[in-house]
């Protein structure tokens, strides 16, 4: 059995390569307004595939309404939190000139910081407590980096609120 390439085939492919429909039924758009919806869903899907990835949402199975609306509602919550702190973060870079903040490893330069990325960067906080029989004897508040007090003054945060425990 032999095989060959279908050239007609491949011009007509090659000719609608990287092209796509777009259907609607929203009579009342213009094709562009249509073209901008779509291209702002990325942005919404990020959202929904982060719930996943970062934040580990998994599948789960709820006969009860409103424990389904709950469920939702505290997604809906974990969104909007999520895109305050990016959209605080982001503004008040621009009011103090900064294009960018080294929160990657190795202090390399992010323009968009991500929630997830920046809470990331307190993980490693920790309040330790030196005791003898039960009794505080010490604490030893964590220290804070020079990125974390530039995050928590983007976000307008008092350091104390991080560094100091009682």
């Amino acid at each position: 059995m032999k095989w060959k390439i279908n050239d007609v085939n491949v011009k007509t492919d090659a000719r609608s390569d990287g092209m796509f429909p777009l259907i609607t039924n929203c009579k009342e758009m213009t094709h562009g307004e249509i073209l901008e919806k779509y291209k702002y869903q990325p942005k919404i899907e990020k959202r929904h595939e982060q719930l996943k990835t970062v934040y580990g949402v998994a599948p789960i199975f709820l006969k009860n309404i409103t424990r389904i609306e709950a469920l939702l509602f505290i997604y809906f919550v974990a969104h909007l939190v999520q895109s305050l702190i990016e959209r605080e973060i982001r503004i008040n870079m621009k009011k103090s000139g900064m294009e960018s903040i080294p929160i990657y490893p190795e202090k390399r330069q992010c323009a968009s910081p991500t929630t997830d990325r920046v809470l990331s960067l307190f993980d490693d906080m920790k309040c330790q407590h030196l005791t003898n029989d039960g009794t505080l004897v010490k604490t030893f508040n964590p220290k804070l980096n020079d990125i974390q007090i530039t995050i928590l003054d983007l976000l307008n945060m008092p350091h104390l609120t991080y560094s100091q425990y009682y």
